[in-house]
Parts: C-alpha cells; structure tokens; sequence
C-alpha cells in the first residue's frame, strides 16, 4: 500500500527556518512566512523536512490515489525558493505569472531567486486563488 512521504509534523517552523544558511533567504523566509500567514489565516506547519505549509486539504484522485497537502506553501530550498500555489486553469495561472516578477516555474510549483524579485501582491493574490479553487474542488477536504 502506497504511503504518503510528505506529512504534516510537529517540527518547528522556526528552527527550520533557522536552519537556512543564506542570511537572505533566511530573511525572505521570514518575510513569506508572514506573507502566507497573513493572507491565509491559517497557521503554518511543517510538511515533511523542509516545506512550510498552510492549511490542508485531502484529495482523492478517480485511481483511487488519495492523501493529503497543504493548500499552499513554501519552502526555502538551497538553489531556489519554492512556492506552493497551482490556479483553477492555466490562462488564469499565465496570466498571474506574467505580472508576478522574475521566476520559473512548473506544474504547481513557482522558483523564485529571492523574494525582492517578485511583486508581493501577486503572489497573495495567487495564494487567495489557489485556496479557493481547492475549496471549489475539494470542498469536503479542507482544513
């Protein structure tokens, strides 16, 4: 039987954060925890060794695959920032990157240098979005 990796923990959010080498991406760290906990209202936890996330939903997909995550999230990796935010379809999700700043991204996941290259705005709006689709999708699965 198939058994989710990433969990949420009782680990600290803060000791991971203390944790991070980079002064900068510490600071950023900081800044996004207060950022998602603003906007979310929900607050943070640790998923698995090195995600922040807010919230939680459970999903079950038509293979029978299910389990559960958090509605959005962040993780101060060593190369890049990753921020956990998806969008109900894809227009919506270009159209928010193209005015988010500088970043890559991939299915559901956005890379971000440091947090200064982004416009805060959009990415609260993303966060605000990406919740509302899951609680649309999900509706008897969020926490």
């Amino acid at each position: 039987m198939y058994e989710q990796k990433t969990k949420p923990s009782d680990d600290s959010v803060i000791e991971f954060i203390e944790q991070v080498d980079q002064p900068r991406k510490k600071e950023d760290a900081y800044r996004l925890l207060d950022l998602f906990t603003e906007t979310t209202g929900r607050e943070a936890v640790m998923w698995g060794p090195s995600i922040i996330g807010f919230g939680k939903y459970h999903y079950k997909y038509a293979s029978g695959h299910e389990g559960d995550a958090p509605l959005v999230g962040f993780s101060p990796r060593k190369s890049k920032i990753s921020l956990y935010v998806t969008a109900e379809n894809v227009s919506k999700r270009d159209e928010q990157l193209s005015r988010l700043g500088k970043h890559t991204s991939g299915k559901s996941c956005i890379y971000i240098n440091k947090l200064d290259d982004i416009d805060p705005d959009v990415l609260k709006e993303m966060i605000l979005s990406t919740i509302g689709f899951l609680e649309k999708t999900y509706p008897d699965g969020i926490e």
